[in-house]
């Protein structure tokens, strides 16, 4: 999110309405996140981990973090966004940044906390069966970033974030994203249902070797993601 000091007055009252926002989305899910100790005062760092259905919770997470940092974080969005006129515009005032290398590359250079979710839309779409699995299929994106920009990963998980919303099983009521793949659209309600959210971060990970081989990229993907499962039997039982 941009900071309240932004000179532009329209801005500043987005930033200051979509805060307001995320502090009651907060409320509503009695919203907590652990091992904020992890997370440094200043500095980059690369935050990675399972997606909630629809994107829901993000706005919650990053409420989490400024509050237990001080610092508002960067998220790494769907290039597709930044094709639509109206949210190209509005997804950098939240703190929006389009997903490619050099973006990403650019924002932790900037020492920020940068937020990573593999999974993408192929994790917020996810079929009920999928829930909190994650479904970041051969994607190295993450491992290459973290080794080129030579930064601490910081693996996270949410839980609470796959029920905030009900999905039908029959397959009428769904969006095609990729040939053979079908993703259920919740069912109208006036509210998400009111589950508790709990956010839990992991110890901090020094990144690959910057000259790290494919298979030494895959290794440290694979440990980014045997982390997160495990921070997601934690964030269920806290």
């Amino acid at each position: 999110m941009e900071s309240e000091s932004d000179p532009n007055p329209l801005r500043r009252a987005f930033f200051r309405f979509a805060e307001r926002g995320a502090a009651l989305s907060a409320r509503y899910h009695r919203a907590r996140l652990l091992g904020a100790q992890h997370l440094p005062a200043a500095g980059p760092i690369l935050l990675v981990g399972n997606h909630g259905l629809w994107g829901y919770e993000t706005p919650t997470f990053f409420h989490l973090l400024h509050r237990a940092t001080g610092r508002y974080p960067l998220g790494l969005a769907e290039r597709g966004f930044f094709k639509i006129p109206v949210v190209k515009t509005l997804l950098p005032w939240l703190g929006g940044v389009e997903g490619t290398r050099r973006k990403a590359l650019e924002a932790l250079g900037g020492g920020h906390l940068v937020v990573c979710y593999p999974g993408g839309a192929w994790e917020t779409f996810k079929k009920p069966r999928h829930h909190y699995t994650l479904r970041w299929e051969e994607t190295l994106g993450f491992a290459r970033l973290a080794a080129q920009a030579r930064v601490p990963l910081v693996p996270f998980a949410g839980f609470g974030v796959d029920g905030t919303f009900v999905c039908p099983e029959d397959e009428r009521w769904s969006v095609a994203l990729a040939p053979g793949e079908k993703y259920r659209v919740p069912l109208g309600m006036p509210l998400p249902l009111p589950v508790k959210m709990t956010f839990a971060l992991g110890r901090p990970l020094p990144p690959p070797a910057p000259e790290a081989s494919e298979s030494e990229l895959k290794r440290f993907r694979d440990r980014v993601a045997t982390q997160v499962r495990h921070l997601l039997v934690r964030a269920c039982h806290a």
